[in-house]
């Protein structure tokens, strides 16, 4: 802008003047940066007024953003409230079949015996289908009342064996995982019903019993209601049994090993049999093993562990017992001289174990040493007539058994003193603590004779 001088110049002609300074310029320029530009009107471009510098504030954002933002939204959400309904149908169908098989289940009290009967066959099959890897299903059929209906079919009288062998199978998979169905299964009196199918089940129906036993034994409010039924019995059979499968004597093993939790079990655990069926099958299996006896002969040396002495001593003393082969693999593997230890530096229960089992080892040796002696004697002996051939008979067989036991007790002496010397060595005791080494054995009488008879030959020849 300029404004026209009042004053003509000198050539009568006008000039133009400027309505701000250079100053005021300058001034205007600085405010202008400093302030972000200046404006026309009250609030117009000056700093003046104010108090110190402000940062400008951000600008609100577009309501066309927000409004994207929800629409991006919208499908999203009326997705998941359509998968929701989805789910929900399909909740309620599966809740409309489960009642169909319930109700299925409920039919056929004795109207129609047989289209009624294949019907609830049917149906206890679906149960057992449904309820296999669903804990819901489990849940919701037991809710419905499948279990009583169930339950009644264990005793039906013209029930067939597939009646019952459907309806133990879909009970045993509504209790598996179930706490509230395995109470409610023993409450609805299967236990007593099952053992009645139990006296004359052979086969699948074995197996089936023996799985629901184990099912309904893992209840700890169960166990004394099973054990006093009577199952104790039944399950011992099932275990000893040579027909049954290897799946069902697991089965049954393990369903008594749930029974014998129980304090008041044992009574009719001990009445049935177990303790004596339990150790003949731990001989028989170890037994079979090959390495078991020279594992639990090894156990005797861990000094720092003596209650696994004292057990690997008892198994040992019962594998002894009655097996004249875990007595060979026993002197085979070193048992003497480890059992001999363990008589003197065990507990009072490992050495009186161990004793035990030195005298069926010396027993067992002194009969073979004896039979040995008895048939060289009968074949190197010359037979005579008459009876002094018997009085001699008798006099070599005591001879015989002397020198038999002087061997074992001179044997037995040598190992002792052997063990005793490695005992001192281990404890790093002095050495004259040890005792003696033993002297050799005196020749044997043969020697004697033929060296006193060639000195008689050698005065002979002299004289």
């Amino acid at each position: 802008m300029v404004a026209r001088c009042a004053h003509a110049d000198v050539g009568g002609g006008f000039r133009l003047w400027p309505i701000f300074s250079a100053a005021a310029l300058r001034r205007k320029l600085l405010e202008v940066l400093t302030c972000g530009g200046g404006g026309g009107g009250a609030g117009g471009g000056s700093c003046r007024g104010k108090n110190g510098y402000r940062s400008p504030q951000p600008r609100p954002r577009p309501r066309s953003d927000r409004l994207a933002e929800l629409l991006r939204a919208e499908p999203s959400e009326c997705g998941d409230e359509a998968e929701d309904a989805d789910a929900a149908v399909k909740k309620v169908e599966a809740l409309e079949e489960l009642k169909v098989v319930v109700g299925a289940l409920q039919v056929g009290d004795g109207d129609n015996a047989g289209g009624g009967n294949m019907c609830r066959v049917e149906a206890a099959t679906v149960v057992r289908r449904k309820a296999k890897d669903d804990a819901g299903a489990r849940e919701m059929l037991a809710m419905l009342g499948a279990i009583p209906p169930l339950v009644a079919m264990l005793d039906e009288s013209g029930g067939s064996e597939e009646m019952v062998a459907a309806a133990l199978y879909a009970l045993l998979n509504l209790g598996i995982g179930n706490d509230t169905n395995k109470a409610a299964i023993v409450q609805a009196g299967a236990v007593h019903k099952m053992l009645r199918i139990a006296e004359g089940a052979s086969g699948d129906l074995t197996e089936a019993l023996v799985a629901n036993f184990l099912c309904l034994s893992a209840l700890d409010a169960n166990k004394p209601i099973i054990g006093a039924s009577g199952a104790a019995p039944f399950l011992v059979r099932a275990f000893e049994a040579a027909p049954t499968t290897e799946q069902a004597r697991h089965d049954a093993l393990r369903a008594l090993l749930n029974l014998s939790i129980a304090p008041a079990n044992a009574p009719h655990l001990l009445s049935a049999g177990l303790a004596t069926s339990l150790v003949a099958a731990g001989r028989r299996a170890v037994s079979r093993a090959p390495d078991a006896v020279p594992a639990f002969v090894d156990v005797l040396n861990w000094s720092d562990e003596p209650g696994c002495q004292e057990k690997a001593a008892y198994i040992l003393m019962v594998l002894a017992h009655r097996s004249y082969a875990d007595r060979a693999a026993m002197a085979e593997a070193g048992a003497t001289s480890a059992l001999l230890e363990l008589t003197l530096v065990g507990t009072a229960l490992a050495q009186k174990r161990a004793s035990r089992i030195l005298e069926i080892l010396r027993a067992d040796k002194g009969k073979q040493v004896a039979d040995a002696a008895g048939i060289v004697a009968t074949m190197s002996a010359p037979q005579e007539r008459g009876g002094g051939g018997g009085a001699r008979q008798e006099e070599a067989d005591e001879a015989g058994m002397s020198n038999e036991k002087r061997a074992v007790r001179q044997l037995v002496q040598q190992s002792l003193q052997s063990n005793m010397r490695r005992i001192v060595r281990r404890a790093r005791l002095p050495q004259d603590l040890a005792p003696p080494s033993p002297s050799p054995p005196p020749p044997p009488p043969r020697a004697y004779l033929s060296e006193s008879t060639t000195a008689g030959k050698q005065r002979q020849q002299r004289e």
